[in-house]
């Protein structure tokens, strides 16, 4: 009986938290700690971003990548030219003005930038 009752009181004196003068002053530590943590986080991630994406320019510059994306694309200008002749005839003023492989450009550099976007903000949220 005597260890039911030493328990409770065990109990009831860790319910009871004491005071203690610097509480607010160790918080504010804690907390400058765990800022601390999350700029260099940032850091890490952001620098490791721009590495990667220099390592990857580089590899696709060096692979020739944009010669083939061209060719590519001026294949597909004409695939799509040629289907939209067929289905309508009378477009021929929606086919004078080609977008051309800068339009492709452009919308690719969006989608980066976009996503760009989206990862600081899922990364944010993390």
């Amino acid at each position: 009986m005597a260890e039911v009752e030493f328990e409770r009181a065990l109990e009831r004196m860790f319910a009871r938290a004491p005071e203690v003068s610097d509480a607010e002053s160790f918080a504010d530590r804690v907390q400058r700690r765990l800022d601390r943590g999350w700029a260099a986080r940032r850091l890490l991630i952001g620098s490791a971003g721009v590495v990667g994406g220099v390592i990857g320019a580089s590899q696709l510059i060096m692979s020739n990548l944009f010669s083939r994306a061209e060719a590519a694309s001026s294949e597909s200008a004409r695939v799509l030219t040629t289907g939209v002749r067929q289905i309508a005839p009378q477009a021929d003023w929606l086919l004078s003005r080609p977008a051309g492989v800068e339009a492709v450009w452009v919308a690719a550099g969006l989608a980066v930038l976009a996503l760009g976007f989206v990862l600081t903000r899922i990364i944010e949220e993390i």
